[in-house]
């Protein structure tokens, strides 16, 4: 084992078991194990008492007072030890009013969401503990609430999007039951606070699997109820000598499917929104046409990710993407300057990245991506991003008086600059005094 957090919480399980107590790896580590993937989050499962746990594992502290949770760290490693329990209504729809500790491993897995985060697994002996059928949801590739489904879902309202997000990230499919439930109770996602949906389709978008996890959305309904702009993108048609894939919701899945597991959530959402503004922009007359669609797609961005409470960080990035898209159509054409200063952006590679997707999932034609790899290749950071000749002071030094004129003076001088029109502070001053006339 090479997994910091697994070796602690197989020795948390042969300490408790040397004490006389029943432990147990629980929930996603097992289900990530038994699959064949890596776990990094490792939980412990046992019927010692919080108390007893703290005695066991010095240092170690209650982060869960009243559900029976105490983490225990070493190191770099963490895992939570949890002890057995049941829970009793969730009048907040998210916590449990009142819980009870069991000495039964079988009490415990019943009040869990899914099946397949529901097994149990001795590391010392290999034996798996499976008391709802989720070995043979894991062999089927589903995913399936125990229980009832409306109750596992009125218990906490973002198990629904979990659900999907599991299904997603996983390459599974939705149990039945399980989805029509999602469907039936749909609307009550939105009692759910909106940084635990953020969270969530972040997880989905970034974790793998986005295309599907989008497909999920859209078919249980969840999808209208939380991104509604994107849901509208449904049946827009666009030009086919563009798009011959298809409608613009089309053309977002198939830039979906190519994003990789561990993409930053910035980028994804830049492919989830970069055509937000299509929708609300569509005019068909002797072609297709999106007017704006920029800008709309801005305004819509910026209300989704508000919505969601994203960071300012988060957004500034996110719009920026969005707005400037549609900028690489233009770039063989750009001044050097133009060009040079589109180059700089801050965090490029992510703008880039969005261009290439958005070619793949369209028309193919990767020539302006290569160009633009070509060029970055060929520029230096100093030459796309050189220390400024001249500023202000230098102006004013020259006896000129401040106001709107430097910054127009100050941008052309350094046009001329990034394009090798001048290279001196004295050809800069020359400029500046042309083009603001005598003192």
């Amino acid at each position: 084992m090479d997994n910091a957090a697994q070796q602690l919480a197989v020795r948390i399980v042969r300490l408790l078991g040397a004490n006389g107590h029943q432990a147990w790896l629980v929930g996603g580590c097992v289900r990530d194990l038994l699959l064949g993937i890596p776990a990094t989050d490792f939980d412990v499962s046992t019927d010692a008492r919080p108390e007893r746990v703290l005695q066991l594992f010095p240092g170690a502290r209650k982060v869960g007072a009243h559900f029976g949770v105490v983490l225990v760290v070493e190191g770099e490693a963490q895992v939570e030890v949890a002890t057995f329990r049941s829970d009793h209504s969730y009048s907040d729809h998210r916590r449990p009013d009142r819980v009870e500790f069991e000495t039964s491993a079988e009490r415990d897995v019943l009040r869990r969401d899914f099946t397949i985060n529901a097994l149990l697994l001795d590391p010392e002996s290999g034996e798996v503990r499976d008391y709802v059928g989720g070995r043979d949801d894991l062999s089927r590739r589903g995913v399936r609430a125990i229980g009832d489904p409306e109750r596992r879902f009125g218990e906490d309202y973002l198990r629904m999007l979990r659900a999907v997000r599991f299904a997603a990230r996983l390459g599974f499919v939705l149990d039945e039951d399980t989805a029509r439930a999602i469907g039936r109770m749909r609307s009550l996602v939105h009692g759910v606070a909106a940084e635990r949906v953020r969270d969530e389709v972040t997880r989905i978008l970034t974790e793998g699997g986005a295309r599907h996890g989008f497909e999920l959305l859209d078919s249980t309904g969840l999808l209208t109820e939380i991104l509604p702009e994107v849901s509208a993108m449904k049946g827009v048609a666009q030009p086919p000598e563009f798009h011959p894939e298809g409608d613009v919701w089309t053309h977002t899945l198939l830039m979906l499917e190519r994003l990789p597991a561990g993409v930053s959530p910035e980028l994804a959402l830049g492919v989830l929104l970069h055509d937000a503004g299509k929708p609300s922009t569509f005019r068909a007359a002797a072609r297709i046409r999106f007017d704006g669609h920029v800008e709309a797609g801005v305004l819509a961005a910026r209300r989704i990710l508000e919505r969601l409470r994203f960071s300012h960080d988060e957004c500034r990035q996110v719009l920026a993407l969005v707005e400037n898209h549609m900028k690489f159509k233009d770039v063989p054409a750009m001044r050097e300057s133009t060009l040079k200063r589109f180059l700089r952006m801050e965090r490029f590679d992510e703008h880039l990245e969005l261009h290439r997707l958005d070619c793949l999932a369209s028309h193919g034609h990767l020539e302006t991506y290569e160009f633009v790899r070509t060029r970055l290749r060929q520029l230096s950071s100093e030459q796309i991003r050189p220390p400024r000749l001249i500023g202000g002071r230098d102006l004013i030094g020259a006896g000129y008086t401040p106001g709107p004129a430097f910054a127009t003076t100050l941008q052309a001088v350094e046009d001329a600059q990034l394009e090798g029109r001048i290279q001196t502070r004295d050809e800069a001053l020359e400029l500046a005094r042309q083009l603001l006339g005598p003192d």
